[in-house]
């Protein structure tokens, strides 16, 4: 049977533990907070700055993690298409996917007909009302809505 000596004193050649600092990326940062469902600072900030009549969508999953849309005209359409307001370079996402209505201070989503749907909080649609915070899913993208501040604070005192 062999016996193994240990000897308490370093060996030179052994790796040593070392303390580290890791700097992660912005993007990275994103990425972490929406696998949380959280709403980064400056997330908070376009969030409370949008005028009346106005909502954002922010990327929560898929290629571009943490890229914003401004929805604030009429009609919004979102695809592959170069044409497309809102461009979303991915197989799972039709040419003419879906689009975003404004009526008035309130938002709708209608899919056109799209190979792989949209969705409005898992469950497919064709079109629906969106709600502050509601998860849209476009191909593998998956946003949340955001409603205007000012919108929903008149909502509450009416």
């Amino acid at each position: 049977m062999a016996h193994l000596e240990h000897n308490d004193e370093a060996d030179e050649n052994a790796p040593r533990e070392t303390d580290t600092t890791m700097h992660f990326t912005n993007e990275f940062a994103a990425q972490l907070a929406a696998l949380g469902g959280e709403v980064s600072a400056e997330e908070q900030e376009a969030i409370a700055a949008l005028p009346s009549g106005s909502a954002l969508l922010v990327v929560r999953r898929g290629p571009n993690t943490g890229a914003r849309f401004l929805l604030d005209s009429d009609v919004t359409t979102v695809g592959r298409h170069s044409n497309a307001d809102i461009f979303l370079d991915d197989v799972t996402v039709s040419r003419r996917h879906t689009e975003f209505l404004r009526h008035g201070t309130s938002f709708e989503i209608r899919d056109l007909g799209s190979l792989n749907g949209s969705y409005l909080d898992g469950v497919r649609i064709d079109s629906a009302v969106l709600q502050d915070g509601a998860e849209v899913q476009i191909g593998k993208f998956r946003l949340t809505f955001y409603a205007s501040r000012v919108d929903l604070a008149h909502l509450a005192s009416t």
